[in-house]
């Protein structure tokens, strides 16, 4: 994650929470976020997306440093992740809110740290990474899904037409 105030990684997470159990036990994966903040904002997190698998945090980042996750935004705006439904002024604005009615002074991450998505193992053997270049940069969650082998995920709210 971004941090646990990004209105991308709220929604992105949202997203990662309809992943079934299921499907990730019968591949035989896990589905980890980190974020990089206290321990005390996962349970607040995961109550407000919805995200039941595990959760870890790095205050100091050194999970993005060793992976070489960027600081700041890229220059490619124009990514766009499937999974971010608010726009940018109403999704700050919802950011900021919960900032404002959380701890004083709490930002619960560096707002500046990207993100990213990596599969990993067994061992520490990486088969797939992608390092954020901004907020808006998250790789489809099926995408991930379908290179570690996992059923992929409906994530539209609209019914699915099937033609008999």
């Amino acid at each position: 994650l971004q941090n646990f105030l990004c209105y991308t990684c709220k929604e992105y997470v949202e997203d990662l929470a309809k992943v079934p159990k299921a499907f990730l036990q019968e591949a035989n994966v896990r589905l980890i976020v980190i974020g990089q903040s206290s321990y005390h904002h996962i349970k607040p997190f995961c109550s407000l997306t919805g995200y039941t698998h595990e959760m870890y945090v790095d205050p100091q980042r050194e999970i993005y440093k060793t992976l070489g996750m960027k600081r700041g935004e890229g220059n490619n705006i124009s990514v766009r992740s499937p999974h971010v439904k608010s726009n940018t002024l109403l999704g700050s604005i919802r950011s900021i809110w919960r900032a404002m009615t959380g701890p004083a002074f709490d930002f619960q991450g560096d707002p500046a740290q990207q993100g990213g998505a990596l599969i990993l193992g067994p061992g520490n053997e990486v088969h797939f990474l992608h390092l954020d270049k901004n907020r808006l940069d998250h790789v489809p969650i099926n995408t991930v899904l379908q290179l570690a082998g996992v059923k992929t995920v409906n994530f539209t709210d609209k019914p699915q037409i099937i033609d008999i």
